[in-house]
C-alpha cells in the first residue's frame, strides 16, 4: 500500500485528487494533505510517504521552491498543474511524472504504477547499500560504500583527500584529481568515513589525516597533499590539534 502526501493551495483541487485516488483505495491511502506549504514542509521533515503530489502555482512557496527547502527527497514527486508549461520543468525537479488539472482517471492510474516503480527500486537500492555499508563498517575499515549516479563505488579511503559540503550535495576529492559528486550532507558523509582516518575540519570540510602536507597554524589552514588549502575552524582547532 502506497501512503502519499497531497500539497495544494486549493481545497477544492485536494477533494477532487482525494476522490480520484478513492478509485484505487486499494494501491494508495493519503497519509495527510495540506493547503499550507509551510505545514507541508514542517510535516516532511518528520515523515516520509511514498508519493507527494505537488502543485506548483501557490501563492507563499511556489512548488518548485517548495521542493528546494527539502533536505531529502526520497519519495517520488508528482506535479499537479492547470498548465501543461510546466511539464519540462517538473521533470528537471526530479518529478517522476505530471498530472494536468483537471486530473484524468487513466492518467493517475499510469502515474501510480510509476509511483511502484519508483519505490520498489527505491527500497532495493537502500536495502542493498545499507547491507553493503554494515559489510564494509564491520569486516572493511579502510574501504567505503557511495551511491552515485545510480551505482555503488568501493573506495579505498586512501584514495580519499578531502571532502567538501556544497549544501546537499558533498563532494569527495580523490588522488589524480579526480571527484566524486554524491547527494549527501557532510554529516551522512563524515558518519560513513573510519574516524581513525578522517577529522571534521571545518562546517564545510573533512579531511584525510594522513594527506595533511602542512599545517600553517599562523594564517589557519592545512595544505593537502593535493596542494588544496583548507581552512580549520577555530573552535576545532585544538581537537585537530590532538589528532596529528
Amino acid at each position: 500500500m502506497l501512503k502519499a502526501v497531497i500539497v495544494d493551495d486549493e481545497p477544492k483541487a485536494i477533494q477532487s485528487l482525494i476522490w480520484e485516488l478513492g478509485n484505487f483505495k486499494d494501491e494508495i491511502e493519503i497519509m495527510q494533505s495540506f493547503t499550507s506549504p509551510e505545514d507541508a514542509l514542517k510535516y516532511l521533515a518528520l515523515n516520509t510517504p511514498d508519493c507527494l503530489f505537488l502543485d506548483i502555482q501557490m501563492p507563499t512557496i511556489g512548488g518548485f521552491q517548495f521542493l528546494e527547502q527539502l533536505d531529502d527527497i526520497n519519495f517520488a514527486v508528482v506535479i499537479t498543474t492547470a498548465y501543461d508549461e510546466y511539464a519540462i520543468k517538473a521533470l528537471k525537479h526530479d518529478a517522476i511524472d505530471y498530472l494536468l488539472k483537471p486530473i484524468d482517471s487513466d492518467d493517475l492510474r499510469d502515474t501510480l504504477s510509476k509511483v511502484k516503480k519508483h519505490s520498489n527500486r527505491q527500497f532495493s537500492i537502500s536495502k542493498l547499500e545499507n547491507m553493503l555499508l554494515n559489510f564494509n563498517s564491520k569486516f572493511d575499515k579502510k574501504r567505503i560504500t557511495i551511491n552515485t549516479d545510480g551505482k555503488l563505488l568501493f573506495l579505498d579511503v586512501d584514495d580519499i583527500i578531502y571532502v567538501a559540503s556544497d549544501g546537499n550535495y558533498s563532494t569527495l576529492f580523490l588522488k589524480d584529481e579526480k571527484k566524486i559528486v554524491v547527494t549527501k550532507k557532510l554529516k551522512e558523509v563524515d558518519a560513513i568515513l573510519p574516524e581513525h582516518y578522517f577529522f571534521r575540519i571545518h562546517n564545510s570540510y573533512i579531511i584525510n589525516l594522513g594527506k595533511i602536507k602542512a599545517f600553517i597554524k599562523n594564517e589557519g589552514y592545512v595544505v593537502m597533499d593535493s596542494n588544496h588549502k583548507i581552512p580549520v575552524a577555530r573552535q576545532r582547532k585544538s581537537d585537530f590539534l590532538e589528532k596529528l
